[in-house]
């Protein structure tokens, strides 16, 4: 068994390494190790993630699919979840995420217990799909206030739109200044690759 972490933040400037410690000592409570980690600024409402689809690439049967939170994996509409779940299914991989505490016990089934491995694969198939519809209603209900939010603004004429991290974006300068590659920074940084150069690029010209 191999386990495999899945780390997601929505937007370019969260951090989505943030939970990196808190479920390698999850699965060292567990008896486990985490073999890789695969981290990525994409919203969960699409499909369209190279590192989750990376993740099913390199699964095998068996392995556990590792989360923070369900809604890391998914906010997507029912029939994007379903052709997400069709796969993580066909790959034969156990989903794991720390708001789900029925899913622990994959950790523990051990090979030629079937019976017990189809019982927990019911369980948390309900479990699953529940929370997945709670994640998309969150991210419909979160995206309309929003919206509202935005309309009031500009109807009153106080909006300036998002605000960079401007204490993130001189931790992203002083790296690259101090030699680490492109890769580091945004490793260091919870910034993906793209953002990265697009901050740096921002710094020469400002």
């Amino acid at each position: 068994m191999f386990v495999r972490a899945y780390l997601r933040a929505s937007t370019e400037d969260q951090n989505a390494e943030r939970a990196r410690a808190e479920l390698t000592a999850f699965a060292k409570e567990h008896g486990h190790a985490v073999a890789s980690y695969y981290v990525e600024n994409v919203s969960g409402a699409t499909l369209d993630r190279p590192e989750l689809q990376r993740l099913l690439a390199d699964a095998q049967p068996g392995d556990v699919l590792l989360l923070e939170q369900v809604d890391r994996l998914t906010r997507l509409k029912d029939e994007d979840w379903q052709q997400l779940k069709r796969q993580i299914e066909d790959k034969g991989l156990s989903v794991v995420a720390k708001d789900l505490p029925t899913s622990y016990q994959a950790f523990d089934v051990k090979d030629g217990h079937d019976f017990m491995r189809s019982m927990l694969k019911a369980i948390n198939t309900m479990m699953l799909d529940m929370l997945a519809a709670i994640a998309r209603k969150d991210y419909e209900d979160r995206r309309k206030r929003q919206s509202q939010g935005i309309q009031q603004a500009k109807d009153e004429g106080k909006y300036q739109g998002r605000k960079a991290d401007a204490k993130r974006h001189q931790k992203v300068i002083e790296l690259r200044g101090a030699g680490h590659s492109l890769n580091d920074v945004a490793k260091l940084t919870g910034y993906s690759k793209a953002t990265v150069c697009r901050i740096l690029a921002q710094g020469k010209t400002g």
